[in-house]
């Protein structure tokens, strides 16, 4: 696959933002992409469309999502993702009030290969013998989609697979969407990316908030002088402030997940070449010898550097460009996610022709 760099950079202009701060990032969208998102307001007035985000594990879909929502407005924009909605069930299945009224719902509406008695079961038992049909999820989703109500809806973790592709191709009509337009949103990220996002990912053992070594500092890090490791400690204003750490098996990367990266990565390679279906292409780094050229330095991934001053007994933080190796070989720069989501509003307008 062939993702074009999107250019971001306004020629002649100087303006920085801080892209973490609330504030800031939303003027920053109105400056790079006020028009579009002006056009985009307009059109969610009486209109609504379906977005199937395909990318790897760790792309970031839920955190472009969320960009997306806060741009356009959290009443117009639902973030549907199947595997969490899969997992809902299991507390469903639980409940014999709500059991019986999935059962009484999937009566009605699922078409396919198994006995329904058969996919309840396995439900219950989380079975892994049993791979659940396309038409079992096709009608959950289809139950969840009929909850949110009719505004847009960003699917994430559906196709899953290559067979699954013609499901989606015709499933607005399934839902009811008739005149909604369908885009497919396909995400670029360098497999180094991903493996150094989970690598260097650090929770808070308390509140779980979710931080990088590398990527995402806290304001307070700490220095163990006997293991000779620095420490983010969490900076939730609601939390005590623990040291962070690494979640188990977090350290090995993107190696217990690099089959399932790889079978992701086949599924966007058939969408890629299809024809006839709108495509959205969002590419999360530019070569390095580019970047000058397509985006602003503040926005570009900062990586962070520790340096422990014995002096001053003080940690010492520097920023500079995060560098990643392509996946063929080409040294990159990542980055930050509101680039990646301006690429995404002005794309969608040309898709949806406003």
């Amino acid at each position: 696959m062939d993702f074009p760099v999107f250019k971001t950079k306004i020629e002649g202009k100087d303006k920085k933002f801080d892209l973490t701060d609330n504030t800031q990032r939303q003027e920053y969208f109105e400056y790079k992409a006020g028009d579009e998102i002006k056009k985009l307001k307009e059109y969610l007035k009486n209109n609504t469309f379906v977005m199937y985000l395909l990318g790897k594990k760790n792309t970031g879909k839920g955190t472009y999502s969320k960009m997306f929502r806060e741009v356009v407005g959290f009443d117009k924009v639902e973030h549907l993702s199947v595997g969490d909605l899969m997992r809902s069930f299991d507390e469903v299945l639980k409940n014999e009030d709500k059991k019986k009224e999935l059962v009484t719902f999937l009566e009605k509406k699922y078409r396919g290969p198994m006995p329904l008695e058969d996919l309840i079961k396995a439900m219950e038992e989380r079975s892994t013998k049993i791979l659940l049909p396309s038409e079992l999820i096709l009608a959950l989703v289809e139950k969840e989609i009929t909850r949110m109500g009719k505004k847009v809806i960003f699917i994430d973790g559906f196709p899953r697979d290559v067979d699954q592709v013609s499901y989606s191709l015709f499933f607005k009509n399934l839902i009811d969407y008739r005149n909604d337009p369908d885009i497919f949103v396909l995400i670029d990220v360098p497999t180094n990316v991903i493996n150094e996002r989970i690598k260097y990912r650090l929770i808070c053992p308390l509140c779980q908030t979710s931080r990088n070594l590398k990527l995402l500092a806290t304001k307070n890090v700490e220095y163990d002088k006997q293991l000779n490791k620095f420490y983010l400690l969490c900076d939730n204003p609601s939390c005590t402030g623990p040291r962070m750490v690494t979640k188990e098996g977090d350290e090995l990367g993107i190696e217990p997940i690099r089959a399932r990266l790889e079978k992701d990565g086949m599924l966007m390679e058939q969408v890629y070449k299809m024809h006839g279906i709108s495509k959205v292409l969002l590419r999360n780094s530019i070569p390095s010898d580019k970047v000058n050229d397509f985006a602003d330095d503040y926005e570009i991934t900062p990586e962070y550097v520790y340096l422990f001053d014995e002096l001053n007994n003080k940690v010492q933080i520097t920023e500079k460009p995060w560098e990643v190796k392509d996946d063929v070989g080409v040294v990159s720069n990542s980055l930050m996610p509101p680039p990646v989501v301006v690429s995404l509003i002005k794309q969608l307008v040309k898709e949806l022709h406003i």
